[in-house]
C-alpha cells in the first residue's frame, strides 16, 4: 500500500472518530438538558403540590418586574371594585390560571387562561370576552357589530393595560396607534389644508367612536353633520335662506380628515359649484384654467380670481339677510 493511501486512510479515520465522539456528546447534553427539565418540573410540582389558591401574590412571586408592577397603580389593581369581587388584578384578566400558576409554559407547562400578546395570544374573541365582563355601559354599548368587532381587533390591539397611562387616551399617542391600520387617513392628514391632528389639537375620538356606533363611519353623534356642528356651530342654522348642500351633508363639499383645496373642499372652486350650479344666473358653459380674465378679448371669468365664487356668494352656508337668497351678504 502506498504513502498516499495510508495518509487517506488514517485521515478518515480520525474523521469518523471525532464525528463519532462529538454525537455522543450531543447526545449526552440532549439527555442532561431533558434531565434538567424533568427535575424542574418535578420541583415545581412538589412545590405547588399543597398550594393556596391562586391569587395575585401567587403571579408576583414570579412576575416582579416593573412592567408588569405598574398595573397595581392602575384601575385594574383596586381591590374594592365591585365588579370584581375578590378576583382583581392579575386574575381578573388572564384568568385563575392554576394548571400555568402549578406549573408555568417556561418549563413545559401550561400558559395562563387568557394570554393578550405575543404567539400565543388568546383569541381576539376571548380576550374581549374577558374586557367586557367589566367595561359594560355605554362605551361598550354598540361593540357586537362594530367595524373593530368585525375585523377582529382585539381590546389589547389598541390598549395597553400594564402602564400607569394608556397611551391611547392621550393625545400624543392616539394618532399614531390609529394611523397603524389607517394608513389612508395618515396621507389625508399630511395634506395641506387638513383638521389639526399633527398639531396635538385634535383626536381621532373627538368625531370617531372606536367602540361601535350606529352612525356610518362610527361617528360619535347620529350624523356627519351633527359631528361638524359640535365645533362649527356658526353653520348649524336654521338661516333664512338655507344652502341646501350644507343641510344634507357637509361631507358633499368637504373632505372630513384633509384635501389639497382651501376649506378642505372635496374640489377647486368654482367647479365644485358648478356640479349644480350650471344654469342660474350666470352663463351655462362650464369654466376652465384656460379662461382667465387678460387684456385681449375674448376676455375670460372673473370667476376664476380670487375667491371665486365666493367673491360674490360670501355666506355659502347660509345667509339671515332679507336680501340674501342667493347667499351674498
Amino acid at each position: 500500500m502506498s504513502t498516499y493511501a495510508v495518509r487517506l486512510f488514517l485521515v478518515l479515520l480520525l474523521t469518523l472518530a471525532v464525528f463519532t465522539a462529538a454525537s455522543g456528546l450531543s447526545d449526552e447534553a440532549a439527555a442532561q438538558n431533558s434531565e434538567q427539565e424533568h427535575e424542574q418540573q418535578q420541583t415545581y410540582t412538589a412545590a405547588n403540590a399543597s398550594m393556596q389558591p391562586v391569587s395575585n401574590e401567587t403571579c408576583l412571586s414570579c412576575h416582579s418586574d416593573d412592567a408588569v408592577l405598574h398595573i397595581l397603580a392602575t384601575a385594574h389593581g383596586v381591590p374594592g371594585d365591585s365588579r370584581l369581587g375578590d378576583k382583581y388584578g392579575c386574575i381578573a384578566c388572564h384568568g385563575v390560571s392554576e394548571a400555568h400558576a402549578r406549573l408555568p409554559a417556561s418549563v413545559g407547562g401550561a400558559h395562563p387562561d387568557v394570554v393578550f400578546s405575543g404567539p400565543h395570544a388568546s383569541s381576539a374573541e376571548q380576550q374581549d370576552t374577558q374586557c367586557l365582563a367589566c367595561h359594560v355601559g355605554a362605551e361598550s354599548l354598540h361593540w357586537h357589530g362594530s367595524a373593530h368587532e368585525f375585523s377582529e381587533v382585539s381590546c389589547s390591539d389598541c390598549h395597553v393595560s400594564h402602564t400607569r397611562i394608556d397611551p391611547i387616551l392621550t393625545a400624543e399617542h392616539q394618532a399614531e396607534a390609529c394611523y397603524a391600520c389607517h394608513l389612508d387617513v395618515r396621507e389625508k392628514f399630511h395634506r395641506p389644508f387638513a383638521h389639526p391632528v399633527r398639531d396635538g389639537e385634535m383626536v381621532c375620538t373627538d368625531c370617531h367612536e372606536p367602540h361601535g356606533s350606529p352612525s356610518p363611519g362610527e361617528l360619535t353623534s347620529a350624523t356627519a353633520n351633527e359631528n361638524c356642528f359640535s365645533c362649527h356651530a356658526e353653520f348649524r342654522g336654521p338661516f333664512l335662506w338655507d344652502h341646501p348642500p350644507v343641510r344634507e351633508d357637509c361631507m358633499l363639499c368637504h373632505q372630513p380628515h384633509g384635501s389639497i383645496h382651501r376649506n378642505m373642499l372635496t374640489q377647486r372652486t368654482p367647479w365644485l359649484c358648478q356640479q349644480c350650479h350650471l344654469a342660474q344666473f350666470h352663463p351655462s358653459t362650464a369654466l376652465s384654467g384656460t379662461g382667465l380674465p387678460g387684456d385681449e378679448l375674448p376676455s375670460g371669468s372673473q370667476l376664476l380670481l380670487g375667491r371665486d365664487c365666493m367673491n360674490c356668494h360670501v355666506n355659502v352656508h347660509g345667509s339671515n339677510h332679507p336680501s340674501g337668497p342667493g347667499q351674498t351678504r
